[in-house]
């Protein structure tokens, strides 16, 4: 081969090399870019997963402070009806109403009466109810106490066999027995529903039924 032949070869040949090495180098440029670029992304969704952590736990922050609130606003509200008296009429009483429609589908009953005093049968004695409501087919009595003892329970639970002298309707409808407080221990909501009573008190949003397995024990 002439020389001038193998020599153009050569050259044909560095500049070749020549261009593989900057396109080389392009390459490796423009990924060390890419990998920066990443490597910011992946700093940015860092913060923001960073951002929404803090947004979270504020958001947790505010819903135990509104809760906390709540409870406050219920023990005072309560409180204060209790040193009243009027805890049947402004916490049970509605109470009452609300546990209707939540759980018996009552949007409202036939009959609804807040400390009713009643005259036996014989006219011997006269008692005072603290809540009765009627519908067709239920009849609620409430026994409320302010300061829940389980004596208290205990003579509720004797009263209920002598319901029928005050209320003869009962031969007719189911009775559903419930006791109220503001607060009830775990050991008195066990004794209630051990007797298929009804245990209602105050939770955050009002009143309700701590103990909703009565219901099926009632055939509701």
């Amino acid at each position: 081969m002439p020389a001038t032949a193998l020599k153009e070869k050569v050259s044909a040949l560095e500049q070749m090399m020549m261009e593989l090495a900057y396109e080389s180098m392009k390459t490796d440029i423009a990924l060390r870019d890419l990998s920066s670029e990443m490597k910011d992304f992946k700093d940015e969704m860092k913060d923001f997963k960073n951002e929404m952590k803090d947004f979270k736990d504020e958001m947790k922050d505010f819903k135990d402070e509104m809760k906390g609130f709540k409870n406050e606003m219920n023990k005072q509200w309560g409180d204060l009806a209790n040193k009243m008296g009027t805890i049947v009429e402004d916490i049970v009483a509605p109470g009452l109403k609300g546990i209707g429609r939540r759980y018996f589908g009552l949007e409202e009953f036939d009959h609804f009466a807040i400390r009713v005093r009643i005259r036996n049968k014989d006219r011997s004695m006269i008692r005072e109810f603290d809540v009765i409501a009627e519908t067709n087919e239920y009849f609620f009595i409430v026994e409320t106490k302010s300061t829940p003892r389980s004596d208290y329970i205990t003579e509720f639970i004797n009263l209920l066999p002598e319901l029928p002298l005050w209320f003869p309707v009962l031969k007719e409808k189911k009775l559903i027995p419930i006791f109220a407080s503001l607060h009830l221990p775990g050991e008195l909501i066990t004794y209630l529903t051990k007797n298929n009573i009804i245990a209602m008190a105050n939770r955050d949003d009002g009143m309700d039924i701590y103990n909703t397995e009565v219901l099926e024990k009632l055939g509701l």
